[in-house]
């Protein structure tokens, strides 16, 4: 699957080699070094994929990434030198899809972006239907998310984490088979990785996300997604 994708890097070796192996993919690729000249870049031409370092230039990634989410669910591949676990969850806080730290394999990089892309496309070619939960509705094949009727923007790791609850409804997860539905991350990311999200799906398709009714708290075993609690969790 050949793509469109961005790569904000301000450091020219790591940018060059970053272009050269996506290139070898046969994606078509853009190289900016600074975090305006992303956000420009984005709104003249949308790429399939934003890979962005945090450390940049003029707009750092994470102020890149929280802008960016007010306006697009585009994926977004996050390079970093940090490697806490704060760090990480930070950048996925602020809607990030995947994160990298660096130093980093740039095979692994390109096979990370290729599940980014593969998540990402719209695959008119499925047959799978729309998945109904109370006011929840989840299209597969549209990549869209409706609450009470309202069309909800979500990233593909939010979409992932909702589709993979809507088609077994009612059903607890664990923290642990969620985030397995989120292929990609970094080894040093956590099962609380799927408390971000969660807490974001929350605030989108939740009337009231400080007490849920949808996406609800399984005390300790992690969570599902119902038609409707009276009580919230």
């Amino acid at each position: 699957m050949c793509a469109y994708v961005l790569v904000a890097e301000d450091d020219q070796k790591q940018a060059e080699l970053a272009r050269r192996y996506l290139e070898r993919e046969g994606h078509e690729v853009l190289v900016v070094a600074d975090g305006r000249a992303a956000l420009e870049q984005i709104r003249q031409r949308p790429p399939a994929l934003l890979i962005l370092d945090v450390m940049m230039p003029k707009v750092d990634g994470l102020d890149v990434c929280r802008i960016l989410r007010r306006e697009s669910d585009l994926p977004v591949l996050m390079l970093t030198a940090r490697s806490t676990e704060d760090d990480l969850l930070l950048g996925l806080d602020l809607g990030a899809d995947d994160y990298m730290t660096k130093p980093y394999s740039p095979r692994e990089l390109v096979a990370r972006a290729r599940s980014l892309l593969r998540r990402g496309q719209r695959t008119v070619q499925q047959a799978d239907p729309v998945l109904r939960v109370g006011a929840v509705q989840v299209d597969p094949v549209r990549h869209e998310v409706r609450s009470d009727g309202r069309l909800v923007s979500c990233t593909p790791g939010e979409f992932q984490l909702l589709q993979a609850m809507a088609a077994q409804p009612a059903r607890a997860f664990t923290r642990e088979q969620l985030l397995n539905y989120l292929h990609g991350f970094d080894r040093y990311i956590t099962t609380r990785t799927v408390d971000v999200h969660v807490m974001h799906l929350r605030r989108k398709i939740e009337p009231n996300p400080r007490k849920p009714a949808r996406l609800v708290t399984v005390y300790g075993v992690g969570y599902k997604l119902v038609e409707e609690s009276p009580h919230g969790g």
